[in-house]
């Protein structure tokens, strides 16, 4: 991988580790020569991350709607801003720039972007590892939710499994370097998935 899109949030959350975590994968993924794709703000985690890459001379490329340039205060540190109309041509950038993805706790904007680049996957638009960057267990309930929907039969276990998870950054880009989209897709018939 030679750059991997991050979704996460424009807080901090009440607990100082994800800030922290947030700096650490920035400093990790520039130390490896690996360029982040974000959503371009420097407040909250999105600011951590780009500010840990940055303190590692890596390389950040941020994407961020008109609309938000100003509410999200954009980075003017970063390798390159690119500023977008809608929230959809940013998660198609962000998209179009990586050759993976990680999300990391965020809010509703951030399960959003998680989703659409996994259903992006399920559907075969592109093969690309899609991760959860499980800090202090903050996607544990999720995580449940998934399996809960396999076991009722409503998402595919080949699907559910496409979506690595640790809470370990170098476990994860370890299982991100190996990923291997199934052959099968994603198609609905009259008997249901």
């Amino acid at each position: 991988m030679k750059s991997i899109a991050v979704f996460c949030g424009s807080g901090t959350g009440i607990d100082k580790v994800f800030a922290e975590q947030a700096k650490l994968l920035g400093q990790t993924l520039a130390r490896r020569n690996i360029a982040i794709v974000y959503g371009g703000a420097k407040v909250g985690l999105m600011g951590a991350l780009a500010d840990g890459a940055l303190s590692e001379n890596g390389r950040v490329t941020g994407v961020i709607p008109y609309f938000l340039k100003g509410k999200e205060i954009a980075h003017d540190k970063l390798t390159e801003l690119i500023v977008v109309k809608t929230m959809h041509e940013r998660k198609m950038k962000m998209n179009e720039l990586s050759d993976g993805v990680i999300a990391m706790p965020g809010g509703y904007g951030t399960l959003e972007e998680l989703f659409e680049m996994i259903t992006w996957a399920q559907l075969g638009l592109h093969k690309k590892p899609v991760a959860i960057f499980n800090i202090a267990g903050y996607y544990d309930h999720l995580v449940a939710l998934l399996q809960s929907m396999t076991d009722k039969g409503l998402l595919k276990e080949t699907n559910r499994n496409m979506l690595l998870v640790s809470d370990n950054i170098e476990d994860l880009l370890e299982l991100m370097d190996h990923y291997v989209a199934p052959d099968v897709e994603k198609w609905v018939t009259k008997k249901g998935i």
